[in-house]
């Protein structure tokens, strides 16, 4: 499974914890790309009793038409509001002092709102934060955990900022969001196998994106993937997977095998290097050279089953399981 903790994520993880008592509102800044997948379940638990603004950075690389189905499931939620910017774009952030006060309700008129901003690595935190103080407060950086330490910051439109570092939670379950994430960047390059998750990039891409992916590498066919049979069957001490390329129902391999072929991959003796594809499509996906593309929606959010509700008269375990008299 492919999961990246580092130290300093779990000393973050503290800091948060101590920090917010005083913290009126939670700016949770995610990739419009991949809402529910740059969501980091465990900061949603840590702040669950905060009002939170979702912030659906690099918007401009996102599909449009999903962008706005993610902003509407997010503006459902109770005290939470979502807006869709591009961080580079300081016109864009001007509407969100204005968000954090509604959502704080009512403040002391002697203090600030105080604002917490979080998220995962890469996701546009630091460059958010410069462009709202409109000057370089945060360090940024194209790649995941830049940020180490909190930063504090005052913008204008009373409001007080903390930027925390980028952390991601120690194990993700999800194998489809852990390839959605190393695939944007989330994850550093160096933790992930480059030509498994180009492999299943180019599968999702063939079932969202189809035109997008035919164009920009010139395939003559897109083909589909079948299942091996006992593709479930796994050593007793082995890890279950869930086959990916079936879910999407593309042949993600034979695809990356033909861009690899087209784009400098193709060696002596007719030899595919198939991390060259898986190369040039990840580095093209994450610049936007394919076009503006969103790899969920809120159809894709795993639905948890609800806890099943016990018969009045049923018996409960805390009183002993079988519902006789006790002794």
């Amino acid at each position: 499974m492919l999961g990246w903790f580092p130290g300093h994520m779990n000393k973050a993880r503290r800091q948060i914890l101590e920090a917010l008592p005083e913290i009126d509102v939670v700016i949770e800044v995610l990739d419009a790309r991949l809402p529910y997948s740059s969501a980091n379940p465990m900061l949603a638990e840590l702040t669950r009793h905060k009002p939170v603004l979702k912030i659906l950075s690099r918007a401009d690389l996102a599909d449009p038409e999903r962008t706005r189905e993610w902003t509407a499931f997010f503006d459902a939620q109770a005290d939470t509001r979502a807006l869709a910017v591009t961080t580079t774009q300081a016109r864009e952030l001007k509407r969100i002092p204005k968000l954090c006060h509604e959502l704080a309700g009512q403040v002391r008129a002697d203090r600030d709102v105080r604002v917490m901003v979080m998220g995962i690595p890469n996701v546009g935190k630091s460059t958010l934060i410069n462009g709202l103080a409109g000057r370089t407060i945060a360090k940024t950086g194209n790649e995941p955990a830049v940020t180490k330490r909190q930063q504090k910051v005052r913008i204008g439109g009373r409001v007080a900022l903390i930027d925390t570092p980028g952390v991601l939670w120690p194990k993700i379950e999800d194998q489809s969001s852990a390839h959605r994430l190393a695939a944007s960047g989330a994850i550093r390059d160096t933790a992930i196998d480059y030509v498994d998750v180009a492999v299943v990039a180019a599968a999702e891409l063939a079932r969202r994106y189809p035109e997008a992916l035919t164009a920009r590498y010139k395939l003559k066919s897109l083909p589909a993937y079948t299942a091996h049979p006992d593709a479930d069957q796994v050593d007793a001490d082995g890890p279950v997977r869930v086959d990916l390329l079936a879910l999407s129902g593309y042949d993600g391999h034979a695809i990356l095998i033909e861009i690899a072929s087209k784009r400098g991959g193709l060696r002596a003796g007719g030899e595919v290097d198939l991390h060259r594809g898986a190369e040039v499509l990840l580095h093209e996906l994450r610049d936007g050279k394919l076009g503006r593309l969103t790899l969920e929606t809120p159809a894709d959010i795993p639905v948890t089953p609800e806890p099943e509700e016990l018969a009045p008269d049923e018996p409960r375990p805390e009183d002993g399981g079988d519902g006789a008299e006790p002794a």
